[in-house]
């Protein structure tokens, strides 16, 4: 067995370098951003992406970063994007299963002044328009109040060009410094970046929505979000913060249950803006009202329907609780439709070699309709497992035509606990019902989609030279296949546990991963392999496997190296430095 696992692991290093820079997930990954038709027309409050990571270089903080306003071009004057006024940016971190809520929210304000309305220049002479400030309050008793913990926090300017930046008429500076200075520390002890960036999701935008033509079967893949920016909320946290009451001061384990966090980010704005006739500006009033919200990436985007786009995005993940009318579109992704020959994967061919388990271990179907692990409802072999009703009742194997119950949906609404069957095949004996090697506890299960992040697993070091951007899937390969990590079942760090979907690092290819995890690959990790390996064969290694760890989707890293300190976030594009030949 371990020299078919080597086989396999063989063959991933050889593929490593084609798939760097990207196990759960359902959608089509494509973040224009752009998730739903009613913020698709208010930028300024529009979520992005949501990153939150043990930091590499600090490892005892965890840094959030959430960002705004899409496809940000550099060269975008004279009225510069900038965070907007009137608008609560939310971060949001639920560190308590048994409380409902929030237990901590960071609220950020934003002001802006012109200080030279004389000029259609954003800069001149050392002083700027748009010049953008702002206030950061924070809550630790889940929103009831606040404590203001930055005041007149500094906003970076665009990033314009050499004269407006760098010359004796701008501002005289480097735009490095300009970023540098812009970082804050919290009188509480958080740091804080508020400002421009180079947005960080990558993907082929246009093949993606061209109906899943990624890679692109006609033509070179390139990524969309190349050479635009966006405006980043990054805090850097320390971990005995955001550690819920009650929870040691030092992890029991590299999986402790009490170090699991669930973050979502946010944006609100007065329910009543009426305006003017008179050339006065807007007046804003009344209640605050959730516009936008984001937490696992890419669902709202390319998993909840058209039609359902802005309801998604008014409800909390706590209001996603007791609202199970979006459940069905985890249960059964539309995405897997296209990934099974019996339904309609001929249609889309660049995913030819993604293809789910229909007929796993010649007992489990997890096409969509079908009954996936349900026919063992009530069966012994269940005992003591997660999907045990006596467990966790009926949350994880609710009812029959529900298929990816099991795998897709908890990993956006409860998180995986450390329990039988969700550990590695390794030591399972080809059970995998069987106990086998812990590599994931992010359990949270009192709101629905967040990221949910375990604090206690180590940092990968971004030099490693197992780091990887496929996060817990490669995380997975190695715990399979390669000494040290497949000679115990024991509980160990494996590189990349700190990898999406446990968190988010910058690194991360959730494009590649989410699409890999629709077509099975988390069933198949934890022994459930696919069609073409007959149960009881000591070779799990199958073409159908091999196909679905080797596909990628032509677009894989960033298009700019990210900081090795915080924020993290790279530098915004130049105005100057960039032409709409390149976007």
């Amino acid at each position: 067995m371990k020299s078919h696992y080597q086989q396999l692991f063989s063959l991933w290093r050889k593929l490593a370098p084609l798939l760097l820079f990207g196990l759960f997930g359902l959608s089509l990954a494509a973040s224009s951003h752009r998730e739903a038709p009613l913020i698709a027309n208010d930028p300024l409050a529009d979520n992005t992406d949501l990153y939150a990571f043990r930091s590499p270089d600090n490892p005892n903080t965890i840094t959030i970063i959430a960002n705004y306003i899409p496809a940000e071009l550099p060269f975008g004057g004279p009225n510069y994007y900038t965070f907007g006024e009137n608008i609560r940016y939310e971060i949001h971190i639920d560190n308590d299963a048994a409380v409902p809520g929030d237990e901590i929210v960071y609220r950020f304000t934003f002001q802006r002044i012109n200080e030279d309305p004389t000029t259609f220049f954003n800069i001149r002479l050392g002083v700027q328009n748009l010049k953008t400030t702002y206030t950061l309050e924070r809550s630790i008793d889940g929103g009831m109040s606040f404590q203001t913990i930055v005041t007149n926090g500094i906003v970076p300017p665009p990033n314009i060009g050499p004269r407006s930046i760098e010359s004796g008429v701008g501002l005289n500076t480097t735009y490095d410094q300009l970023l540098n200075d812009a970082i804050t520390g919290a009188s509480t002890g958080e740091m804080v970046y508020c400002g421009p960036a180079d947005d960080p999701f990558f993907v082929d935008l246009g093949g993606i929505f061209d109906l899943g033509d990624a890679p692109r079967q006609n033509g070179e893949s390139r990524d969309g979000l190349a050479y635009y920016n966006v405006h980043s909320i990054a805090i850097q946290i320390p971990i005995d913060v955001l550690l819920k009451a009650g929870a040691p001061a030092t992890p029991t384990s590299i999986l402790d249950p009490d170090y699991v966090i669930g973050v979502w980010a946010s944006a609100s704005r007065r329910m009543v803006r009426t305006l003017s006739d008179e050339g006065l500006p807007p007046n804003d009033s009344g209640d605050w009202v959730q516009v936008s919200r984001l937490g696992m990436p890419l669902t709202n985007e390319a998993v909840i329907p058209v039609g359902q786009k802005d309801f998604w995005n008014r409800l909390t993940p706590y209001d996603e609780l007791g609202e199970t009318s979006l459940d069905e579109y985890f249960y059964n992704p539309e995405l897997a439709l296209y990934m099974d020959d019996d339904l309609f994967g001929a249609a889309v061919p660049a995913f030819a070699p993604l293809r789910i388990q229909r007929n796993s271990l010649q007992a489990f179907d997890f096409g969509n309709g079908q009954d996936g692990l349900y026919g063992l409802k009530g069966s012994p072999a269940l005992d003591g497992t997660a999907l045990d009703d006596a467990v966790f009742g009926t949350l994880l194997l609710p009812a029959p035509g529900k298929p990816r119950a099991v795998d897709l949906w908890p990993a956006f609404h409860t998180g995986v606990p450390n329990l039988r069957p969700y550990q590695l095949a390794t030591g399972k004996g080809g059970d995998p019902l069987a106990e086998g090697k812990p590599f994931i506890h992010n359990f949270l299960p009192n709101g629905g989609d967040m990221l949910r992040l375990n604090m206690a697993v180590p940092v990968t070091d971004r030099d490693d030279p197992n780091f990887s951007s496929l996060g817990l899937v490669q995380a997975a390969v190695l715990g399979l296949t390669t000494a040290p990590y497949n000679s115990t079942a024991d509980l160990e760090f494996i590189p990349n546990m700190d990898g999406f979907p446990n968190g988010r690092r910058l690194e991360d290819d959730v494009t590649l991963i989410e699409l890999q995890a629709v077509s099975g690959v988390v069933l198949a990790a934890v022994g459930l392999w696919y069609d073409d390996y007959t149960a009881g064969d000591p070779n799990p290694v199958t073409t159908d496997l091999l196909d679905v760890l080797s596909y990628r989707t032509g677009v894989n890293r960033n298009d700019r190296e990210f900081r090795d300190s915080f924020p993290y976030v790279a530098a915004p594009w130049r105005g100057t430095d960039v032409t709409m030949a390149d976007q």
